[in-house]
């Protein structure tokens, strides 16, 4: 009678249904990432405000994202993951909803705020109970699958949301997410378990401010350098994220409980592995930002022009993400990642020799091969890095990975924006057209972007090596 009733009252573990209900979840909170991105001028006039507070919509929800991936690896260790999961997804409702209504800039910015911490719950959330349900032998097709969530749902939210923009106004693009907001939160309630060993550690409140003031002022710095803003405001800020992070780290070594686990970093396939996914991360990211500003500065096409050449390559890159994860189980990561970032070597190479003559067809075509690039290197070195580690460093070592990938998206479009600008300008003094100063300026970043990425295949090969000794 007992064993009946135990068999009832427990849950049954569905690894299929909970796997499918945390991606579409995490591609939905991430959609909202970019959704955004080409309302900006609208909501420049509409709200009547400049350039720079604008801004904050997408740099304050990375932002925010980026601050609540670590915490939400102490979160995973004190609560059961479907109420961890419902918490974030009332979060990004409630966000959602505000965003809706907002009749004000500072109404959207609280809402897109609030937005931000149920995104930034649901990255570690889906990732580490994806590693704990899925088996060794189909963690890289498990883990291609939220890769893929994770590069899919920021890069279609531009276009889904210019199509809507064409017919209704920016509240619609909240109000059509509500709806599969909520059906996603009912299929949560109804499939997700509990599955991970809660160890309920202490809470250090000065690790979550150093935390957040690290992560938070290292982001915001370096977005801001090459901006219109105060360069010596975002300078001071940038040098007390750096200060927060160090004083963060260092405490996290000394805690018999730290919030993440530093530790992990002992590891030395997890560290280059960390390595190899910035530097796709910030390749991926980066080439979004730059590639329309060269198509409608120097080639002269429109938005919708730049959108429809960069949607095969987004569409590329989450098919080839899928099918490097099952390749991956099979052989892993020895010839995958190298092959990866030697395609990415050759293609940005290609790229970087584009001028105002470059037709729009040949741009496509090559920066379809850097999305494959993309798709075979970061999930299976994200992949192989965490499976270095024990299953009780999983949060942690999630929570360094998503959060070192948002700085690094940080980090690419500060440093290779700046260089595109900086030769733009130096074009311009030397009498070209504009154009051809924005195509000039496109050939010098793309290029320092090919030396990084070279950097990238030299580390992966060494990954193979150190596999080897292990």
């Amino acid at each position: 009678m007992n064993t009946e009733e135990t068999k009832k009252s427990s849950p049954q573990l569905n690894a299929t249904a909970i796997l499918a209900v945390l991606v579409f979840s995490a591609f939905i909170a991430l959609f909202n990432e970019t959704i955004l991105n080409v309302a900006l001028n609208i909501l420049m006039e509409e709200m009547k405000v400049t350039g720079a507070t604008i801004q904050w919509l997408v740099t304050g929800y990375m932002i925010v994202v980026a601050v609540m991936v670590p915490v939400t690896a102490f979160l995973i260790q004190t609560f059961e993951i479907k109420k961890l999961f419902l918490g974030a997804m009332s979060i990004l409702l409630l966000g959602t909803i505000g965003a809706a209504c907002s009749g004000t800039f500072v109404m959207l910015l609280i809402s897109r705020m609030i937005q931000a911490m149920g995104t930034g719950m649901m990255i570690p959330i889906m990732m580490n109970t994806v590693l704990l349900v899925t088996p060794p032998k189909k963690r890289g097709s498990a883990m291609g699958i939220c890769v893929c969530a994770i590069q899919l749902g920021p890069a279609l939210g531009p276009t889904f949301s210019g199509l809507i923009l064409q017919f209704l106004s920016w509240h619609a693009l909240f109000i059509i997410l509500i709806p599969v907001i909520v059906l996603a939160m009912v299929l949560g309630n109804r499939y997700l378990v509990n599955v991970a060993e809660l160890t309920r550690p202490k809470i250090d409140i000065a690790s979550i401010i150093l935390s957040t003031l690290g992560v938070g002022g290292i982001i915001y710095g370096l977005s801001s350098f090459g901006g219109d803003g105060n360069m010596k405001i975002a300078m001071v800020i940038f040098v007390i994220g750096i200060l927060s992070l160090i004083i963060f780290i260092r405490r996290q070594l000394i805690l018999e409980e730290p919030m993440l686990e530093m530790r992990t970093f002992k590891y030395p396939v997890f560290s280059i592995g960390v390595v190899l996914v910035m530097l796709s991360m910030m390749t991926i990211f980066t080439m979004n930002v730059m590639l329309p500003m060269y198509l409608q500065g120097a080639l002269l096409k429109a938005t919708f022009i730049s959108a429809i050449v960069l949607l095969p390559a987004t569409l590329s890159n989450g098919v080839v993400t899928l099918i490097s994860g099952r390749i991956y189980d099979k052989i892993g990561a020895k010839k995958l990642v190298p092959t990866g970032f030697f395609i990415l070597v050759v293609s940005l190479f290609i790229m970087s020799r584009s001028t105002v003559d470059t037709s729009v067809l040949k741009i496509m075509l090559v920066y379809i091969l850097v999305c494959i690039g993309v798709g075979c290197t970061m999930s299976t070195a994200q992949t192989h890095a965490l499976g270095q580690l024990p299953k009780e460093a999983y949060p942690h070592g999630i929570a360094i990975l998503n959060t070192l990938q948002q700085i690094s998206a940080a980090i690419g479009s500060s440093l290779f924006i700046s260089i595109m600008s900086a030769s733009q300008l130096k074009a311009l003094n030397s009498a070209a057209s504009e154009p051809v100063a924005i195509a000039t300026g496109f050939q010098s970043a793309t290029f320092v972007m090919v030396l990084f990425v070279l950097a990238g295949l030299f580390l992966s090969i060494t990954l193979i090596m150190e596999k080897k000794k292990l």
